[in-house]
């Protein structure tokens, strides 16, 4: 059964994290596992792993294939260059006390390494935080020479500072006039036969 070291994606859309498993590569993806060893978060800044270090290296060492990714992460976590040095240790080039001396070395250098990385993150950071708020503070400085500068021009032209605030439109309804009956006036032939008629 050919086995895998491979990840397996959880997460909603836009947000997914992966579980690390040990798995039949004719498995679905996200489909039945032998084994979870750890997850991975590549969300947050540096990524956030979490891996059970003895796991990983005895499915290593019993054969298990890692896929491009999760091999990127075992050998940022240590796996591959400890099972690099025990394999020395087989073959006689150095002994135990010494593959574990050359592996506490690694690991502080790459230690290290990522607390470096996260200071120099933090101080982008706080440069960025800091040129934003001088941006702001000058954009502040702006608006109040603007304020100030309108006052100053209203008091010398001896009018009150109106303040700029929307007015609500006034809807002025007038009232329905009544329609007068038109008047008709009689031409006098009209009156005439009216006459006329009467007699």
């Amino acid at each position: 059964m050919p086995v895998k070291i491979r990840l397996q994606r959880h997460g909603r859309k836009g947000y997914a994290y992966y579980h690390i498993v040990i798995a039949d590569s004719r498995a679905p993806r996200d489909g039945k596992f032998i084994e979870r060893i750890g997850s991975y978060n590549p969300n947050t800044n540096p990524a956030t792993i979490d891996l059970k270090f003895e796991k990983a290296l005895h499915w290593l060492q019993v054969g298990a294939q890692p896929t491009d990714t999760t091999r990127n992460i075992l050998s940022s976590e240590g796996v591959l260059m400890k099972k690099h040095l025990l394999e020395g240790v087989k073959k006689g080039a150095f002994d135990e006390a010494e593959a574990e001396k050359r592996f506490e070395a690694w690991k502080t250098t790459k230690e290290s390494n990522v607390v470096k990385t996260k200071e120099q993150l933090a101080a982008e950071k706080q440069t960025e935080m800091k040129a934003r708020q001088k941006a702001e503070a000058e954009v502040n400085k702006t608006k109040a020479a603007e304020v100030a500068k309108k006052k100053a021009d209203a008091i010398a032209a001896n009018t009150p500072v109106v303040e700029e605030v929307p007015v609500a439109e006034e809807v002025v309804v007038e009232a329905p006039v009544a329609e007068e009956a038109p008047v008709v006036e009689e031409t006098p032939a009209e009156v005439a036969d009216t006459e006329k008629v009467a007699e």
